[in-house]
């Protein structure tokens, strides 16, 4: 986009603010990007989305500029991104990138958070993770706003790269690196490769990461993206004899809710109460109050945030119905999320124990090696009362309950009803686990 193109379209947007990408929801005096799908070309609903509210319209095909309301630019897409940047730029604002194979989301939600004690800050909403949602929220930022958490999500090599370029972080922080989507990065190396992208913009361009030490494959990327300068490091590790660390933090409980004792190397020890399900969130919270500690946030306010917060979306999440009580964590599964589910569940001090878990998909040709040493993990955990919900799960050799779908479960629910259990529910957001909730 021309330098004056983008100019005038961010004055535009300076008086409209709102952006709208959906003409289905069009509020008054919002700036609405004909965005393409692979399904719809929203160069069509244009003119509907002004009908409805919207001020201007960006689009991409000069048969749909109908007159001065219309911005005509070369690429909807390519100009949202770039007047995001643009705006990102102009701000100032202080950005902290977050990307992981597991956690993100959640850490994400949990140094918001605790910064959220003593900032006005912006922070990922959802799951707007991606070259859409990335600029979308960037394009939300004002100038009272002081930090903002920018999540980004990637299945393919090269996406953190192009989303750092537009979010230009000044701190980053990847939770870990796990198999995912590996139908799009080909191998773990795949993936290592890629979250690395955003320790190599904060290397040359950013000011430091933060990052668990205790995690042999973070400290490699790291190294081998340029960071290897400790005043461009501040680690963290629910390891206490870790000499690279800067926060410490053990788990005092975890049946069900999460509790750990952490501290700042050489001084005293603190105690948090969270509302979360699983020891495996326990670097993730130490992970908000490391970045929380290192931009001036109290130790009671820290306290306050994170013990306030109560997790949403169905991610490890306790549910507590009229008949059973829910560990719900039906957003994403991959091979690692799904291996740290299942042996926290294992280790939960309570009688009856079901297990409810579907596919992981994105996998490609590891799908069916991946979904098998699940099962074996199953069985050789003792793990007896389990469903198995989708195709890969089907064709495993496991001695399970095998469903085909969702729907073949919920009839299997309705004839055999659980109660008096605490049930695990995993798997991947296109299996729709979530629709066996109200059974249960």
């Amino acid at each position: 986009m021309p330098v004056t193109e983008q100019m005038n379209l961010y004055s535009i947007y300076l008086q409209h603010p709102i952006i709208c990408t959906d003409s289905r929801n069009c509020p008054s005096g919002s700036l609405f990007f004909a965005l393409k799908g692979e399904n719809f070309n929203a160069n069509a609903f244009a003119l509907p989305a002004l009908e409805k509210g919207c001020a201007y319209a960006v689009v991409d095909q000069a048969e749909y500029a109908l007159d001065d309301r219309f911005i005509l630019v070369n690429n909807v897409l390519e100009s949202l991104q770039q007047l995001a940047l643009y705006h990102r730029k102009l701000l100032g604002t202080k950005i902290i990138g977050i990307t992981g194979t597991n956690g993100k989301t959640t850490t994400k939600e949990l140094i918001a958070a605790v910064l959220k004690e003593k900032y006005n800050i912006l922070y990922t909403q959802g799951n707007l993770n991606n070259h859409i949602g990335v600029p979308l929220t960037l394009l939300q930022l004002t100038s009272e706003h002081q930090i903002a958490v920018i999540e980004m999500g990637a299945n393919h090599p090269g996406e953190i790269q192009f989303l750092c370029n537009i979010a230009c972080p000044d701190y980053g922080i990847i939770t870990n690196v796990g198999k995912a989507h590996l139908e799009g990065f080909g191998s773990l190396e795949g993936v290592m490769k890629t979250k690395a992208e955003l320790y190599t913009y904060i290397s040359a361009s950013g000011q430091l990461i933060f990052i668990n030490s205790g995690n042999a494959l973070l400290l490699s990327m790291a190294t081998k993206s340029g960071i290897n300068q400790p005043d461009r490091i501040l680690g963290y590790s629910l390891n206490d004899q870790d000499d690279a660390a800067d926060y410490f933090a053990g788990i005092t409980n975890c049946s069900p809710f999460l509790s750990i004792k952490w501290n700042k190397k050489g001084t005293d020890t603190h105690e948090i109460k969270t509302h979360l399900i699983g020891s495996y969130n326990a670097e993730n919270v130490l992970a908000a109050i490391t970045i929380g500690n290192y931009f001036g946030v109290t130790t009671d306010q820290i306290k306050n945030g994170l013990e306030n917060y109560i997790p949403q979306n169905n991610r490890s999440q306790l549910t507590v119905t009229e008949h059973n009580k829910l560990v719900v964590d039906t957003y994403n599964a991959n091979p690692t999320s799904m291996l740290a589910a299942i042996l926290n569940f294992g280790q939960m001090n309570v009688e009856q124990k079901t297990l409810i878990l579907g596919d992981m998909l994105e996998l490609g040709d590891q799908s069916a090696e991946e979904h098998q040493i699940i099962v074996n993990l199953l069985q050789q955990n003792g793990l007896k009362n389990v469903l198995l919900v989708g195709k890969a799960f089907k064709k495993t050799q496991n001695s399970y309950s095998n469903f085909e779908n969702v729907d073949d479960l919920i009839n299997f629910m309705h004839k055999n009803p659980l109660t008096n259990n605490y049930i695990l529910i995993k798997g991947s957001r296109g299996i729709k686990l979530e629709k066996v909730i109200p059974l249960l």
